[in-house]
């Protein structure tokens, strides 16, 4: 009787575990909840008026803000699971790096939201980055530096002073549940496989701007690493993402019903996750921000995307360091996938 129990006993624990909100009981999820005192109506998408001139080379930042000169470390960052540190331009402005496999497919998502109205960083991608003043070595990605010293294909994040991180938001609660324009971020987020949705990937900043002080909260999703390549977390984290292989062999959407469809970003870990249970069990819960999106939502985002040049695409990949051979590779992917986007209304 009592071996009987046993594996009904696993099997509802394990369900509930699945279920839940992704996070433990109260403590990514109340991370998520920001009171601010600010006026201004919280900003999550301005409409793209220009989209089709947008430099999507440089992004967000334009070639002006393009990071020059020597550099000059402050800090390590040792947030998150990539080796991050800050340094100073010649400009004196501040810069987050980030190393490893995330900086090429950062770099090109970053450009892609901003393309379609979304807030994005500033982020530039460096091929060899040398940084003065580096006195001991890094805990972490120390390894990957050059025997020159120089760090390899890095992603540098403009960090201004007139903007404030106030918290992150929660994609299951926030000002903009519901609405068009978070469904159609939902389904961005599936259009460029970033699986790594936690709240604590979300921001919300505070940005001054104008002669007279007035700022403006802006919600964005603020990691953008875990793009372009699977559709969930499994063990071979090299191949997760930025890599063309994987995005071109994954599944892109799941199911179209009369009203709504549902996208395969984010999947469930693969079962090898389970030997880190809480990771395993968290990232099923989000599995919910790719489904049951309404199809006139989604077929919206699709008509923004079809707005974009092929050239601008390319530029996106261009800009993250890709090979010529991954920029086509890519653009081609990311474009049947637009195309799939704007032919729901026929299905």
């Amino acid at each position: 009787m009592t071996t009987k129990k046993k594996p009904v006993l696993l099997v509802l624990l394990l369900c509930g575990l699945a279920g839940g909100s992704g996070a433990k009981k109260g403590a990514e999820a109340r991370r998520g909840k920001v009171e601010t005192t600010d006026r201004a109506a919280p900003v999550l998408w301005r409409d793209p008026a220009d989209i089709q001139s947008r430099n999507l080379f440089y992004g967000a930042g334009g070639a002006s803000h393009e990071p020059h000169g020597r550099f000059t470390f402050v800090k390590e960052d040792l947030d998150g699971s990539n080796p991050k540190f800050t340094v100073t331009d010649a400009d004196g402005m501040k810069w987050k790096v980030k190393l490893g496999t995330e900086a090429r497919p950062e770099t090109a998502a970053s450009r892609l939201l901003w393309a379609v109205g979304f807030s994005s960083d500033e982020d530039y991608f460096i091929s060899r980055l040398r940084v003065d003043g580096i006195t001991t070595p890094l805990h972490r990605g120390w390894k990957m530096r050059m025997r020159d010293g120089s760090f390899p294909d890095v992603r540098l994040k403009r960090e201004p002073k007139q903007r404030e991180k106030l918290g992150n938001w929660r994609w299951r609660d926030n000002p903009f549940t519901g609405t068009r324009e978070l469904n159609g971020l939902r389904v961005l987020m599936a259009l460029i496989n970033n699986w790594d949705l936690k709240d604590s990937n979300t921001a919300i900043l505070r940005d001054k701007y104008g002669e007279d002080g007035s700022t403006e909260v802006v919600y964005e999703v603020s990691d953008l690493g875990a793009s372009f390549g699977a559709t969930g977390l499994d063990m071979e984290h090299q191949k997760e993402k930025g890599n063309l292989n994987r995005y071109r062999h994954s599944q892109f959407i799941t199911s179209i019903r009369a009203n709504e469809v549902s996208f395969a970003t984010p999947s469930r870990p693969t079962i090898l996750a389970i030997f880190n249970p809480h990771e395993f069990f968290s990232r099923m819960g989000l599995r919910r921000i790719g489904r049951g999106i309404p199809r006139s939502d989604a077929r919206w985002m699709g008509q923004l995307l079809g707005r974009l040049s092929d050239q601008q695409i390319r530029d996106i990949f261009s800009a993250a360091g890709y090979s010529p051979k991954e920029v086509d590779g890519f653009t081609q992917v990311l474009e049947q996938r637009i195309t799939r986007l704007n032919r729901l209304e026929e299905d």
